[in-house]
This record gives structure tokens, sequence and C-alpha cells, in this order.
């Protein structure tokens, strides 16, 4: 196999569009399956996790190999990775397209332009991925390819290319016509002249499609220019052109399901769509930090990028890679410079679905798999020979945050374990501790997000974890000036105990936090136990006098007291310092304090309006706005408490095209009427 041979195709587009059951043909049609699967039926090569059989949708990217036999007869090896389309598993998609040459973008025949096509065409565009746009479900009542089309041309204009035009007979796809070659093809691959209803429909689209060719080539565009009528021929080699510039995105259709159209794509997936070979070399990071180029090559040393992890805890792990350049043999080893360590390599897969290949060998550009190498994670880069790095893969904002605890008493080991090995296999979510609230936060990208960690969680792991709404990290404070006195006396028999001082409290603490000032003349309260004070102080402030939260920007002045010259200890004066703080904070107007958050909050600019009403009723402020192209860019500050579950909300408001991040900016007063609830919820939970 050589690597012009091999095409890495990363399937994606909106949720529900059929990207699963494309990949079902595709592998149908090539001989690697011998019966077409369906999601409905929970029996297709790429949706194997039981998560995503009970929900009939894709949760995890998955690979899937095939070999197809083109026109000229060579063996086509295509490494089909099948993307989740639900935004949550933004990650996956990331994942994806880090592995692949090249895209097709799955959307429906709805004749609207979906969110998740929007999405997929602009990160395409953006990072100039080759791509191929398949309009599925022209088998359905209703669907439209023309109308599809054009909602499509309308935001992306002469970008779009339409390679066919359905021939609909009784509102069903019989076939297709070859826009560039003028001939009408049926689902047995049989050609025959256009129909005269089709013509009008054909010309129109065949002066579009050869000028978006021209465009691409300096000697079509004077062929065009001049009146001279481009060959079929010509007219594919420009818009290969501009696909591969990523100027052009050529449009084709049919039924996944029905197997309408499927063997087209994959014509024009060989003829269109790059090999390894053809694309840009991969820029990386040498030995002293020297730029330097990867291409694939199978005479140099091996270089592989791990994009995917999957964590079973009865087979192991198996980390999906693709080679860069060089070859990856069974046996050889390879350095991973994250941890500066060697690793075997033991076995040597290719992948298809859940099912495991043996090889010996993975040449450059292809896409394979290592077996439980325990040091290896995602985003790492194994090298054959000097140290290389490359930019990490980047990931989605984890923003939606849930506390995670277990669901049985004594199963909390268990359940952080697991969600441990998680992490190895989604490099999105992240589990920390909250060091204010004491709380576990699961932080990934949204609720679903979320909640599907917790169903792997038990599925793979046989353990329950529950999620709950995590505690705000309110603080108290003082706004007045006061003092309080404490006095601690206790005779009970043997030596007593007595401590006595006098403490004023009032706002303005050097550090912004707690600031104790010994103002004590004439020694009434002795050198010896200042420090005690100090100390009972400190405990104190860690407990606020109206819902106990912590106090902060507390200045604490000792000004006064008096002693025992037999029963006076520090443990007294810890303790009448402790007094004197309860009474006088009472008396110094304490009140709550928010966190407040600094937001960065991107939309297209047509939802800037919606946004900045929302983030009024939020308590929010809005602190400015910018323009990137067609996007909005809100900056604005908000109490935290108003924006938990902002992530979903954001989406629903945006049609999922919205996207945040969040920053700590500062605590701010509670209003009198929200305070109110707060001590009231803060009793009920004591």
């Amino acid at each position: 196999m050589t690597t012009d041979t091999i095409r890495n195709v990363a399937i994606i587009g909106h949720s529900g569009e059929g990207k699963t059951t494309l990949a079902e043909a595709i592998l149908f049609n090539t001989g690697a399956i011998e019966r077409q699967g369906r999601t409905e039926d929970g029996n297709t090569v790429c949706d194997f996790d039981p998560e995503e059989i009970a929900r009939k949708s894709s949760i995890s990217l998955a690979a899937a190999r095939c070999k197809y036999k083109d026109k000229k007869g060579r063996d086509i090896t295509f490494n089909l990775l099948d993307v989740p389309g639900f935004f949550d598993f933004e990650g996956e998609f990331n994942q994806a397209l880090e592995a692949c040459d090249s895209a097709v973008i799955v959307t429906g025949g709805s004749g609207t332009l979906t969110v998740g096509t929007e999405k997929a065409i602009e990160y395409c565009l953006k990072h100039e991925i080759p791509s191929i746009l398949f309009i599925n479900g022209l088998d359905k009542e209703n669907s439209s390819f023309i109308k599809t089309v054009s909602a499509i041309k309308e935001k992306y204009g002469n970008k779009i290319a339409p390679m066919i035009i359905p021939n609909m007979v009784d509102e069903k796809m019989k076939g297709f016509v070859k826009v560039a070659y003028g001939v009408l093809r049926d689902w047995e691959r049989n050609e025959s002249p256009i129909p005269d209803r089709l013509k009008a429909d054909w010309e129109e689209a065949r002066m579009a499609l050869a000028e978006a060719a021209a465009e691409n080539d300096e000697k079509l565009m004077d062929k065009f220019f001049e009146g001279v009528e481009l060959t079929g021929e010509e007219i594919e080699h420009g818009v290969k052109l501009g696909v591969k510039a990523c100027s052009t995105i050529t449009v084709l259709g049919g039924s996944a399901l029905k197997n309408q159209g499927i063997f087209n794509l994959m014509d024009k997936i060989v003829s269109t769509l790059p090999s390894p070979e053809d694309r840009n070399d991969v820029v990386s990071v040498g030995a002293g930090g020297m730029e330097m180029v990867i291409s694939a090559d199978n005479n140099d040393k091996a270089i592989v990028r791990v994009f995917k992890t999957i964590v079973d805890p009865f087979v192991g792990k198996m980390n999906l890679f693709k080679v860069l350049t060089g070859i990856v043999k069974s046996g050889m080893t390879l350095s991973n410079p994250r941890t500066e360590s060697a690793e075997k390599i033991s076995a040597l897969y290719y992948v298809r679905g859940k099912k495991q290949i043996p090889t010996d060998v993975v040449s450059a550009g292809d896409i394979g798999a290592f077996a439980k190498l325990n040091n290896v994670q995602t985003g790492d880069v194994l090298v054959e020979g000097a140290k290389v790095t490359l930019p990490p893969i980047p990931m989605p904002a984890a923003e939606y945050a849930m506390a995670v605890g277990a669901a049985k008493k004594g199963e909390e080991d268990k359940v952080f374990a697991g969600l441990k090995r998680l992490q190895e296999e989604d490099i999105s979510f992240k589990v920390e501790k909250n060091h204010d609230t004491g709380e576990m936060l699961l932080e990934g990208v949204g609720e679903t997000h979320l909640a599907v960690i917790c169903k792997k969680l038990k599925a793979k792991f046989g353990c329950d974890a529950v999620l709950s709404e995590p505690k705000v990290a309110y603080r108290e404070t003082i706004r007045k000036c006061a003092e309080g006195e404490g006095k601690h006396k206790k005779q009970s028999g043997g030596a007593g105990q007595y401590g006595h001082c006098k403490v004023r409290f009032e706002p303005g603490a050097e550090d912004g936090m707690y600031e104790f000032v010994d103002a004590v003349v004439g020694g009434v309260v002795p050198r010896q136990f200042i420090p005690a004070v100090d100390k009972g102080l400190r405990e104190a402030v860690k407990e606020g006098v109206l819902a106990g939260y912590p106090v902060v920007n507390l200045k604490c002045t000792l000004f006064d007291g008096s002693s025992h010259p037999v029963d006076s200890k520090e443990v007294a004066f810890v303790s009448a310092a402790k007094l004197a703080y309860a009474e006088g904070l009472k008396n110094a107007s304490p009140c709550i304090l928010e966190p407040v958050m600094r937001m960065e909050i991107v939309v297209p600019d047509n939802y800037m309006g919606d946004i900045m009403g929302d983030m009024n009723k939020r308590r929010g402020r809005i602190l400015g706005t910018d323009a990137i192209g067609s996007l909005a860019v809100i900056t604005a500050e908000a109490p935290q408490v108003e924006i938990l579950k902002y992530a979903t909300e954001l989406r629903s408001m945006t049609q999922g095209r919205g996207s945040y991040t969040t920053a700590f900016e500062r605590y701010e007063e509670v209003p009198a009427h929200l305070q109110d609830k707060i001590i009231a919820d803060k009793k009920k939970e004591a």
C-alpha cells in the first residue's frame, strides 16, 4: 500500500442527519460488512458502545477501515472516522479532524442550513480541511436537494459547487445528473442522456460549476472567458484544485439508508479528496526549539500522533494514532517526549468499530491502534528519532460544572478512580476539588456530556455517581467599624482559665483578607498572650455570623483587655478572641459577598441583542462588544450563581451557535433581598 492510496475522512455534521448510516453504507459497499446495519436496531459498526445503542446516536468518535477498488483498479484504503454531531461532544470532533486529511459533511435535505452543518463548514474553511457536502435523506418526503443547496449557498455563495442534480420521479429520487459530464445516472450505475425536463436546470448548474472550476486554474480561466466549453475532465480537475485549496466545497446527494448515491460519493472521495501526501506539511518543534516540517514519507523516521484513547476495564487501553511520517512496525521502540520514556510496540491493529484487525506494519499517513501502552495518552507524539512536539489538540472549554459524589456511601474512591480512567478516554472533561466549598466538581461541555460520563462510569466500572448543583463560594464581610469584648473565665476546681480582650473590627485588611493589629498599651494583655488572640481570630474568620461563610477584608485591632496572674493561659485568650469576634461582627453591619465572573461570549451578531438582554436579567453588566467577521464578542460580568447552567441556556438561545469562557473577577455584595434567601438556605442545609 502506498500513501497516495489512503483517504482519511471524518464524517461530520449535525446530529441525527445519518453520519453513522453513511459510514455503514460505505462499509457495506466495500465488502467490509455483509449486512448494512441501522442505528434504530443498534447493530451498526460505529455505534457499538452500550450507551450509543441505548441513545441511538453517537457519543464518541469511531474508526472504521475498509478498502475500495477505484475506477483505475487501485485498492484505496478508507479510514472513516464517524464523529458525534451533538454539540456536547465537540472534543471528539476536534480529535477526529486532527487525524483526518479531509471531511464529508452530512446534512439532511430539509431545505435549511442546520447549525451543525454551518459549524462543520466554518471549521473546515477556517482550518483548511478539504471537504465534500453530502445531502442525505433524499428518499424522504418533503426533502429537497435544490432548496437545501440554495439555503447553504445563501451564506457561502460560490464556495458551494453542486456536482449533481437529483432525478426526482413521483417525489422519489431515481438517480442523478452528473453536472460535469451531462449524463443521467441511475442507482445501478447505468448512464443515459439527460431528459428534457432536467436540461434547463443542468445547463444552469453546469455554467456555475464550470465557473467555480475555472477560478482555480489559470488555463481553465482563459478558456472560460474565451467562451470555450470546458470538458467534464477539465471541470473535475478545477473542482479538485478548489477543494484542495478549500475555496470550493462540492455537493453530492442521495440516501445512506437506501444506499443510493453512495458509490458516487465514494468515487468522489477517491478522485477529489486528498491523500495524506497531498496535504500541507505538519509543522512541529524539534530539538532546540527549531521548527521542522513533517510530510507523509515512508522513508523517514517514524513520528506518530495519538488522537484518541479507548478504555475498557476488560480488554485494556487502546490508543488510536496516525502515522505522520515513517513506518511503525510491531516490535519497534518509540520514545515519548512527554514522559521521556521508551514505549515497546508489542501489538498493532487496524480498527473497524470494536473489531481489531492485527497487522505488523502501519505506513505513513495511515491510521492504526496500539494496545496496552499504559503510559501513552491522547495528544502524545511518539518518535523514532529526535524529540518532536506538536501543538495540543484543541478542546472546548469545560464550563458546565456539577458537584459529583458516590450514590453509595463508601464508594467515593471507586467513583473517582473510574472518572480518572475515563479522563484517559475523554480529555474534554475535568474533575477538580473546589477548595472553597470542599466539593468535587465534574466539569464538562454540557449537561448531556456529564450525564453520558456518569452512564459510562456505571457501565464500565460498576459504580453510580450522583450529580448535584454546585455550591457557590460565598464570603462574608463587614461594612462599618464596631468593637467587641470577649471574656473567657472558667473556675471548676484546680487551675482556672482567664482571658479578656477588646477588639476593634473594621473593613480594610491590608491584603484584602485578614489583618491583625496589636494596639495594646500598658501591658493590659501580656505579650505572650497576644499571638493567642491573633490565633483565635484567625480561627473565627473561617465562619461568618450571618450564614457561616468565611469572612474577608477584616481588620482586627486588639486595643484593650486584662489578665490574671495565675489563671491566664493561651487557650483562654483564644476563646476570648472568638467571643469578641462574635459580638463585634454582629454590630459591624455584616453582609454576604458573591463571586462575580468575567465572561467572554461569542455569538453570531444577530443574537447579540438577545444575549445582552438576557445578561441584564442575570444581574450582569455588559462591559463592551467587539466584532470578528459575522460574530459578536460580548464582554460582561455576572454573579456566578446566575450562570451555573449558562452552557445549556446559551446553546438554547443561539441554537448551538454560541460559546463562552469565564474567569473569576472579584467579590461583590449580594442584594439584600437575595441575602435573606442565602441565609435561609444555609440554615436549612445545616
